[in-house]
């Protein structure tokens, strides 16, 4: 499958047929499914570089595909939610989507966040395999490996979804640094656009509550108010 494939997974069919006609003028190549279990079965035939999850879908919901596909692979995932629903954003992230778009939207903005999304992922695969760039990195009980993309606190491995894997790196290889979470968003989700930092914050208290599995460690995430956050340790 080329590297510009994209796999659509939404029922209403109109949306899927815009989707579908906009993203080949970009040049993607598009698969499409209509049901949950269809596209799980398709994302797992094709392995696409990309996959747009709407959330409501007859026979397998976009949660159960997310939860299902992120124990089985890193693509990345960004979820088509409705309206409103933060409760199913933050859902959505926590189970491993890359990022969400909120219904209804701009095909403008969509292919601007699939664009960014797939450059993020190709730097991250190319930076974590660069040669002479620091690759292993400690801080207190805290070690981090980009090569084997493992994480460890006192020395057991620490569960992590690929994008807290992503957030925990940039704070330990940039220790004692602060970053705006605009700045978070646009290195670790790939957009360089002002808003969403709620997604930040969310992810920032996922990690400080994994963190905190050791007690005894000296790394902490710390909140500069007016600015944002840096690991300190």
């Amino acid at each position: 499958v080329p590297e510009r494939s994209v796999l659509v997974v939404e029922d209403e069919e109109n949306l899927l047929e815009a989707l579908r006609y906009n993203l080949e003028r970009e040049g993607y190549q598009v698969h499409t499914a209509t049901d949950g279990g269809e596209g799980l079965e398709l994302a797992r035939k094709i392995n696409p570089s990309l996959i747009l999850l709407d959330i409501m879908l007859p026979t397998l919901d976009g949660f159960e595909i997310c939860r299902i596909l992120r124990r089985e692979s890193e693509v990345p995932i960004l979820l088509l939610t409705a309206k409103g629903e933060e409760v199913d954003r933050v859902v959505g992230l926590e189970l491993g989507a890359d990022d969400y778009i909120t219904k209804p939207f701009s095909i403008r903005e969509l292919i601007a966040r699939v664009r960014n999304t797939l450059r993020r992922t190709r730097y991250l695969e190319e930076s974590h395999t660069g040669e002479n760039e620091e690759q292993h990195f400690w801080t207190g009980s805290l070690e981090i490996d980009l090569n084997s993309h493992e994480a460890r606190l006192a020395g057991e491995p620490l569960s992590l979804k690929p994008k807290e894997f992503d957030l925990l790196a940039l704070l330990v290889a940039n220790k004692g640094r602060a970053f705006t979470r605009d700045q978070i968003l646009e290195r670790v989700w790939g957009y360089d656009y002002i808003g969403q930092t709620r997604t930040v914050d969310v992810y920032i208290s996922w990690l400080r509550e994994k963190l905190q599995a050791d007690p005894t460690t000296a790394s902490s995430i710390v909140t500069i108010r007016g600015v944002g956050y840096r690991l300190d340790g």
